[in-house]
């Protein structure tokens, strides 16, 4: 039977630029970091965020940006400061798709290897709810 997730895994091109990343934007704490040694495929480096492990291995950055995401659940009054995060980083910032009111809001971004990332501000039993209502 599953459990739940274990571990999400980003392929980067740079261990320390996406490490600063996921630190500085989401509070990551790196657990473990490989230096040089390799016991995996590649370097690698492990953090968690909000209890969620997260790994980094080195290796070639996605080749192009896409809508696959992985989201984080952010308390709505936080995202003004979320955004403040994104923004120094100087990361790409993808416009909201647009939205229906009750479903929460959303940030979204990219990181340095072409990987999107969501920060969002609703529920799914709140999102189930406003879809599920008459007009």
């Amino acid at each position: 039977m599953i459990e739940g997730i274990s571990h999400i895994t980003f392929i980067v091109k740079d261990l320390q630029a996406a490490g600063n990343f996921f630190t500085h934007i989401f509070g990551a704490v790196e657990v473990y970091s490989s230096e040089e040694k390799t016991f995996s495929l590649s370097r690698e480096k492990f953090f968690l965020i909000g209890g969620v492990w997260i790994a980094i291995m080195e290796g070639n950055e996605l080749p192009e940006q896409t809508y696959n995401h992985v989201a984080f659940k952010v308390p709505d009054e936080e995202l003004e400061s979320y955004e403040s995060k994104i923004k120094e980083l100087g990361v790409k910032v993808k416009p909201p798709r647009p939205r229906v009111d009750g479903e929460g809001r959303s940030l979204y971004f990219y990181d340095y290897d072409n990987h999107l990332f969501e920060l969002h501000s609703g529920t799914l039993a709140e999102r189930l709810k406003r879809y599920n209502r008459k007009k």
